[in-house]
């Protein structure tokens, strides 16, 4: 049993595809997307506000590393929601459930920051 999900993608495509979600989530605050990529992305937008609220050189470098060097989303997570959330111990985001995709009937949600 594996610790995380495989999505049916290669290693480079699901990193790109959870870095994708996780930047979107992060400059956006809100993303639709099914179900299972936002349960795993969501662990990953956790992960990165944790970094900011370091606020550490380390921390700064593994964020910027894992957002793909996206200074705009690395600025704002690191200078406006590391105060949102300096008093907030965990659960920054939330899975809100829309609907189920047309084509393949896929649930569809929105991973939102709280």
């Amino acid at each position: 049993m594996a610790l995380y999900r495989k999505l049916n993608r290669e290693t480079k495509i699901r990193r790109s595809i959870l870095s994708g979600l996780t930047k979107d989530c992060i400059l956006h605050e809100k993303v639709e997307t099914t179900e299972e990529r936002a349960k795993e992305a969501k662990k990953f937008v956790d992960k990165m506000i944790t970094y900011a609220k370091k606020g550490d050189l380390i921390s700064r470098r593994k964020a910027l590393a894992f957002l793909e060097n996206d200074t705009e989303a690395t600025k704002k997570l690191f200078d406006t929601l590391s105060v949102r959330y300096k008093d907030r111990n965990g659960g920054y985001t939330r899975i809100i459930k829309l609907k189920e995709r047309r084509g393949d009937d896929a649930l569809i949600v929105r991973l939102e920051l709280v």
